[in-house]
């Protein structure tokens, strides 16, 4: 407790100068997750079980990171009387359902025939941990499945950053920056190169080798890079597209034995 309290009062750094904290965590603080996975283990995970147990006749799940969540219901009926007494049950402890982010979609299997019968457009999508979440079908067996691909705020925020650190950089070495932009890629990559994303990892390499070569240019007023030159001579240093993480059902096989056995049989 003396640790959390020592937290609490930390405060934020921002841009070089100490902010106190008033109310709350402090925004981006280690304390402010580990805070929210304790409170939520009780406010929320523990309740959705028992609620899972004497309230629903269908499936429900939850995956929770922090104070995110996705929850699924079979039955549509259940999911409306879920929100209901959600929104009690959080009110209870002093908390309140984000308005914009909170909202109930048809996703899923069946969800796009449905629609199409009903005379409705494409299943809604969520955003979810950085991915947009798309109901898709698998271009090997043609079955359903969960398509995601990186957020396209998130990415042009990124590349507005990576664009304003190249300008600052634009007379430093060109192999300072060659390392310094393998980084940013490479750490990219590591998070968001998941099946289904190739698409958005190619754009966001294209046009960090852009952004590079603008500023390669405006180092001198008789610049000699060429698109042909800059791909040649530097372009091949940026590290290309690779899928990095496993599909969602591979990674549960390896690592649950219910997963194993459905493998086997």
């Amino acid at each position: 407790m003396r640790l959390i309290r020592k937290w609490l009062k930390a405060g934020v750094m921002e841009e070089g100068r100490w902010f106190e904290t008033e109310e709350g965590t402090p925004q981006g603080a280690v304390i402010s997750p580990i805070l929210a996975n304790l409170y939520l283990h009780y406010v929320l995970d523990l309740w959705v079980n028992q609620w899972r147990k004497k309230e629903a006749t269908g499936d429900v799940i939850i995956v929770r990171y922090a104070d995110d969540a996705v929850l699924g219901f079979q039955h549509e009926n259940e999911a409306k009387r879920f929100l209901e007494q959600l929104q009690e049950r959080v009110g209870k402890f002093g908390l309140e359902l984000h308005a914009e982010k909170t909202r109930l979609i048809e996703f899923g299997r069946y969800a796009t025939e449905r629609r199409s019968k009903r005379g409705e457009g494409k299943p809604e999508t969520f955003n979810f941990l950085g991915f947009t979440h798309i109901c898709g079908t698998s271009r090997k067996t043609g079955r359903f499945t969960v398509g995601r691909q990186t957020i396209g705020k998130r990415m042009a925020a990124k590349l507005k950053d990576i664009k304003a650190k190249l300008r600052q950089r634009m007379h430093e070495a060109i192999g300072d920056t060659v390392g310094w932009l393998q980084s940013v890629v490479r750490g990219y990559f590591q998070y968001h190169a998941i099946p289904g994303n190739a698409k958005r990892l190619t754009a966001f390499r294209d046009e960090v080798l852009r952004l590079w070569l603008r500023v390669l240019r405006r180092r001198s007023q008789r610049s000699r890079w060429t698109w042909a030159r800059f791909i040649k001579l530097l372009g091949t240093s940026i590290p290309e597209v690779r899928i990095l993480h496993p599909y969602c059902d591979v990674r549960f096989d390896a690592k649950h034995i219910q997963g194993r056995n459905r493998v086997r049989q």
